[in-house]
This record gives C-alpha cells, sequence and structure tokens, in this order.
C-alpha cells in the first residue's frame, strides 16, 4: 500500500509513474488527498472540542466550590452539547478513515524506474538467455502424452477425484516431483536462506498484508465457513510471519524458504496452453522470501535473480529471463523478472518463476518495520521469488529429455531421484 506521505507530496508523481502500469489514478488519489485532508480538519475540530470539554469540567467543577448550583447546570448543559458534537465529529472521522482506507487499497506500486513501459507480455524486455540449444527426437512428443505414455502423470484421474488442473503423480512421476522439491529446498538453503513450513491456509489479514486480497479475491479458494483461503503461494503466509513486528537492525536481512502446495482456481483459463502442466490448480512451488533494508533491497533482488538462473542452469534447460514491462506487472510488485523455458515439444516459452521487489508496498500493509542504527522505526523493503514452480519445470523436463529409449533424468537430480531414467 502506497504511503500517504509519498501521496501528499507528490501526488502527480504517483499518477505520472502509475501510468506505466496502464493505471488511471488521478481520482483515486485525488479522492484520498481529499479525505485525508477533510479527516485532519475533523481532527483538528475534535481536539479542540476536548480541549472546551476539559476546560468547562474545571469550570463547573470551580462553580460547584462557589454553591453556584444553578451556573454549574448551564456549563454542564453546554458540556452535554460539546460531547454530542464530539460524537457526531468522530463518525464522521471514522467515516472518512474507513473510505480513506478503501481507497488507497485500490492503488497498485509505483513500478521502479528500470520498468520499460508497455501493455502486455509481447512489451516485456528480455534481458538475458542461457541453457543449451534443445534437440528432440523424430516423432517428439508433448508432456502430457509423455505422461501417459510411461505412466507418471495421470491428467484423467485427477478429473475423476477433484477436476481438471488437479492432476495424480504416479511411480517415478511422484518420485520427480518429491526430489525437485528437496533439490530446490537444498539448494535455497545452502545459498543461506532458512527453511520454514508454514500453514497452506491463511486469513485475511494475512492475504491482505501481502495484497492478494482484495485485488486477487476472486482467483482464491475460500473456505467461507472459517473464512480462511488456500494459499496461492507460500509467499503469503512466509511473508506474513513479519505482520506487525518491528525487527532491529541486526534482525535484517531476514533469508527465508518454504515448500507449499499452491491453489489458484484460474478463473477464465481454456485453450490450448492449459493443457498437461501448463495451468493447474493444484501445484507445487517452493518459495524464498527476503526482508532488506531499502538500500540493499536491489542487490538482494539482483542475487535472487543470479540464484534461480544458477538452479536452472543446473537443471541444464534452455531459459530466457525478462524484465516485465508496467502493463504485465503484479498489482503489488514494483519491479519483476520471470524465468521462461523453452518447450522445443510445444514450440513456446513456459513461465516457471517470478522474482519481485515490492519496496515499501507489502511491508506498509503488513506493518512490518525496522530500527535503523539511529533507533528510529522505518518500512522495510520486501522481496520474493519462486526458486522454483515445478509444473512447468516438469514439463520441460519431461519433453527436452526424451529420447527414443525414454527420458534421461539430469544428473544433478539422480542422486534425489534414485533413477536415471523414465522407461
Amino acid at each position: 500500500m502506497l504511503t500517504l506521505k509519498t501521496l501528499r507530496e507528490r501526488p502527480e508523481w504517483v499518477i505520472a509513474k502509475l501510468k506505466v502500469k496502464n493505471f488511471d489514478a488521478e481520482q483515486i488519489v485525488g479522492r484520498v488527498l481529499e479525505l485525508d485532508a477533510l479527516r485532519r480538519s475533523l481532527q483538528t475540530e475534535s481536539d479542540a472540542l476536548l480541549a472546551a470539554q476539559k476546560q468547562k469540567a474545571a469550570q463547573i467543577g470551580s462553580l460547584m466550590k462557589q454553591n453556584l448550583k444553578e451556573e454549574a447546570e448551564s456549563v454542564k448543559a453546554e458540556v452535554a452539547q460539546l460531547k454530542a458534537k464530539s460524537t457526531e465529529l468522530l463518525a464522521r472521522m471514522d467515516a472518512a478513515s474507513s473510505e480513506l482506507e478503501e481507497k488507497l487499497v485500490l492503488l497498485p506500486n509505483i513500478p521502479c524506474d528500470l520498468v520499460p513501459e508497455g501493455k502486455g507480455a509481447e512489451d516485456n524486455l528480455v534481458v538475458k538467455m542461457g541453457g543449451p540449444e534443445v534437440h528432440l527426437p523424430e516423432g517428439a512428443l508433448p508432456h502430457w502424452e509423455l505422461a501417459k505414455k510411461y505412466d507418471i502423470i495421470d491428467f484423467d484421474l485427477g478429473v475423476k477425484i477433484t477436476g481438471a488442473g488437479f492432476p495424480v503423480y504416479k511411480g517415478k512421476g511422484a518420485k520427480l516431483q518429491r526430489a525437485l522439491i528437496n533439490f530446490f529446498l537444498d539448494c535455497n538453503t545452502e545459498a543461506g536462506y532458512k527453511e520454514v513450513e508454514p500453514p497452506v491456509v491463511v486469513n485475511k489479514e494475512s492475504g491482505f498484508g501481502t495484497g492478494q486480497l482484495p485485488d486477487k479475491e476472486g482467483q482464491m479458494y475460500h473456505a467461507e465457513v472459517d473464512d480462511f483461503y488456500l494459499v496461492p503461494t507460500a509467499e503469503v503466509p512466509v511473508t506474513n510471519i513479519f505482520r506487525d513486528v518491528i525487527l532491529t537492525s541486526d534482525q535484517i536481512p531476514q533469508r527465508l524458504t518454504a515448500y507449499t502446495p499452491c491453489f489458484r482456481r484460474e478463473a477464465g483459463s481454456y485453450g490450448k496452453d492449459v493443457r498437461g502442466l501448463n495451468r493447474l490448480h493444484q501445484f507445487d512451488k517452493v518459495e524464498i522470501v527476503r526482508v532488506e533494508k531499502p538500500e540493499d533491497s536491489y542487490a538482494a533482488l539482483d542475487q535472487m535473480v543470479a540464484h534461480v538462473e544458477n538452479i536452472v542452469n543446473k537443471l541444464g534447460l534452455k531459459y530466457r529471463i525478462l524484465r516485465l514491462c508496467g502493463g504485465d506487472m503484479s498489482f503489488t510488485s514494483a519491479i519483476t523478472y520471470d524465468f521462461e523455458l523453452w518447450s522445443a515439444a510445444q514450440g513456446r516459452w513456459l513461465e516457471i518463476s517470478s522474482v519481485s521487489n515490492f519496496e515499501t508496498y507489502q511491508a506498509n500493509r503488513l506493518h512490518l518495520r525496522y530500527r535503523d542504527e539511529e533507533g528510529k522505526t522505518q518500512l522495510a523493503h520486501t522481496l520474493n521469488g519462486s526458486s522454483l514452480a515445478l509444473p512447468r519445470v516438469v514439463a520441460a523436463l519431461l519433453e527436452d529429455n526424451q529420447t527414443e529409449d525414454g527420458i534421461i533424468i539430469p544428473e544433478i537430480l539422480r542422486p534425489y531421484t534414485g533413477f536415471d531414467k523414465i522407461d
């Protein structure tokens, strides 16, 4: 959430910057400033009324001591009028504050200066490509056909048990899932991230803290009886570890990693791009989360991007890194780098990771602060990244490593899988 201080001091700048995200903020910013001015004016008036009440209360006491009961009763009537007016002012202040909060959460995060302008995915900037070229055998199959051929993922059985987008992993397919999760977690912990195992359902406050609510409410699975939400990513519970926390200067940076299943309704998704593992309602993902001082967060972002790239390189897959344009960025992000793997069998790029810096946007919603060396409290910066999301990694691994004799497991994964080929 943007701070009121920023909106008060630089409203035109905020409006101009949010245009990079193709967001017209003029009306909302104008209304926020009106409500802020009204609230502060009402607060000044309320403070004056309280001061007058105190003064008259002292006057009543003095009159009573002088046995001037009639005069005291007259002043009491004035106090009653002041209290009634105070009650009315407080109600108006509460209404202004509530509307102010409602308007504030409608404003997305400000993109940083590195974010290119653009309307959608076609305007994203390719900043790097790497990995080996993919040479498939004649008659190469897409991963959903390979899954059926080797009986490692059953999409139809998932439809029977739950519905489309909930596959059942079997045999070596299930072991490959477990191997990748453990491999990713080991890579992260070796890089200095502390592993945590969070809940996979969260309350409304947690969803609000990281920005999924109210922006993506329709994309989350909601357990209405208990008012809980199934996590769309481990980012939500892990970042909320620090909600309403003031860290000391020496407690920053914080680096955490977690595996969770993730649940996304993906309402409106259909067509060829959702076949097989390309788009699921339930999938596994390993996440990395960092809390940083503002002056260190962009160096931390570069480290996270390099870390994810290192993992992809270890898997031996062809990839590219994109810096997302304003129109393709998330509501909460200040800057995002996407990683995509090349699927030669499908002839398309598959997104496997987003690495983002949210600057103070999430921290302001979370009330996540730290004390600097001078003892002053400041908003921290939060960052997160997929490290990695499994479904499309599995899709690329199966497709790009297929041979006439089976699917070859990358050497780095063999200690985790216990086998070197799916056949």
